[in-house]
């Protein structure tokens, strides 16, 4: 994996639609695809491509242990509509357990670094499990999200996961997003309807109000460059 083949694939799938790009890597990279979902409406939009179109992409989430019971609802009602697999993966117990022995069940709101720590062990440390051994990680990145992923392209190249990282959605608007999911009656999350555009762990997510920057609301109490480490951008 590398830069080199990031700008490759940029060439080759120049003019593709979603759909066609997507069948492109199904098929160019058989069994090493796959697509990390929250089952915020992004990652909505782009499970709705993948099972209209029937790609053998493998589809995965990581379930922190403290995700909202909306994430679960809506994590039922999509796999039931589109009869597809979505494979779930665990932090490790121990590393959970030894975290909150030590630090407490809320150490994360006491500083940046005990917050990324929390995120590591969590979310970062089962997304290496995730993502070992493919080449292409399907994301639901757009650029507007924020500013730190308004120089993202297309087609990335990972140096932390050594992967090739695909933002089908970068340059899609909300309102894009959104009017995907009315017109085609797509599941989503029952707390976008109460102001949550990002939607993580329930003690590190809150509403946005009118005015407030869309990432806003995930570990509002920072002034930090609101990323886990999932993403560096």
């Amino acid at each position: 994996m590398s830069t080199a083949i990031a700008n490759s694939l940029l060439e080759k799938t120049a003019g593709f639609s979603i759909e066609e790009t997507l069948s492109f890597l199904a098929n160019e990279y058989q069994g090493k695809v796959v697509f990390s979902t929250s089952f915020g409406q992004e990652d909505q939009v782009i499970t709705a491509l993948i099972a209209k179109n029937e790609l053998p992409i493998t589809i995965f989430t990581l379930d922190t242990g403290r995700l909202f019971q909306e994430t679960y609802d809506v994590f039922h009602k999509t796999v039931k509509k589109y009869k597809v697999a979505i494979q779930a993966y665990f932090p490790d117990a121990n590393d959970v357990e030894n975290l909150l022995n030590k630090k407490g069940p809320n150490s994360f709101y006491e500083s940046v670094e005990n917050r990324k720590e929390c995120c590591f062990i969590r979310k970062v440390a089962p997304l290496t499990k995730a993502l070992k051994g493919n080449e292409i990680w399907i994301t639901g990145l757009r650029a507007e999200q924020s500013e730190n992923r308004n120089s993202l392209a297309a087609f990335e190249y990972d140096a932390h996961f050594n992967i090739i990282k695909f933002n089908p959605l970068l340059k899609w608007s909300l309102e894009d997003v959104q009017k995907y999911i009315d017109e085609n009656n797509v599941p989503q999350n029952a707390l976008h309807k109460k102001g949550f555009v990002s939607i993580g762990c329930a003690p590190c997510t809150r509403a946005i109000v009118e005015g407030e920057d869309i990432r806003a609301g995930r570990w509002w109490w920072e002034s930090s460059h609101k990323e886990c480490g999932l993403h560096q951008k």
